[in-house]
């Protein structure tokens, strides 16, 4: 960055640290020792669609990939689009094979990344549920351009209100196990998520 930059204000994006995903299976530990919450066994990958033949050879080979895994056992994955355009890829498999859905967030977020589609990748969700009343949901949210994660934890009964109590002591909770966006107006809510 040089000394323009910083007189203008700008600054350098943050790379990209999608290693950061393996260290959901050790977050899942604590989320559930605090806040009694485990994984759903869904997962998911969000991103702005693209048109043209090598964005669909890309995504051919990644559900052909994790789609092999479905023979032995997980449900593989399956292309949606959500309401607002953008594309998921979703993963699903048994809650606790957590760290098999991470391997396939990140293969996912990998590949596209690779066949030059990182700028259309914007983040990744694992769903966990549970509670006192088993009704709680809650998505960490890997934000793919910022490198952190942030929790969102939509209310149950359809209405668009989140529960930023749940969120704000998730946060406190795993402050020491994953990388968490400092900027509260980051934390997009993701309304209709996949595996939400």
């Amino acid at each position: 960055m040089g000394l323009l930059d910083v007189l203008l204000g700008r600054t350098k994006p943050v790379p990209p640290d999608l290693d950061r995903l393996f260290a959901l299976p050790s977050a899942a530990v604590t989320l559930e020792a605090a806040a009694s919450l485990t994984p759903t066994g869904t997962g998911a990958v969000c991103f702005a669609s693209v048109e043209g033949a090598a964005f669909d050879d890309v995504r051919r080979e990644v559900r052909a990939l994790l789609n092999a895994d479905a023979e032995r056992g997980a449900a593989g994955v399956e292309a949606v689009r959500d309401e607002y355009g953008y594309s998921w890829l979703v993963s699903r498999r048994r809650p606790q094979e957590l760290a098999d859905l991470v391997g396939d967030l990140h293969t996912v977020n990998s590949a596209l990344e690779g066949g030059g589609f990182g700028p259309q990748l914007l983040c990744s969700v694992v769903g966990f549920r549970g509670g006192e009343d088993g009704e709680r949901r809650l998505g960490l949210v890997y934000l793919y351009k910022r490198g952190t994660f942030y929790p969102f934890a939509p209310l149950p009964g359809g209405a668009d209100r989140r529960d930023n109590a749940l969120e704000l002591r998730v946060r406190a909770v795993l402050a020491e196990d994953l990388r968490i966006e400092p900027d509260l107006g980051r934390w997009f809510p993701l309304w209709g998520a996949p595996g939400l």
